[in-house]
């Protein structure tokens, strides 16, 4: 993992943790117990960090949703 992996890490728990309003320590374990930070987020990074923040966290909570981490 690079240092740009881990600032693209830090930037989408905290803005998700904004969004969904929850603590950005709830958020991480949410991410990694479904697999989604080392299964999407981590090797996407190329293409994630191309969208704006807006489609980023929409893209996010989807697949937040559809893993079933969030109602």
């Amino acid at each position: 993992m690079t240092g740009n992996d881990i600032d693209f890490i830090t930037y989408s728990i905290g803005n998700l943790s904004r969004r969904l309003n929850m603590s950005a320590a709830e958020v991480y374990r949410r991410l990694k117990q479904s697999g989604i930070l080392n299964g999407y987020i981590v090797p996407s990074y190329d293409v994630l960090h191309t969208f704006s923040k807006e489609y980023l966290m929409e893209d996010l909570i989807e697949y937040m949703r559809e893993k079933g981490v969030l109602a």
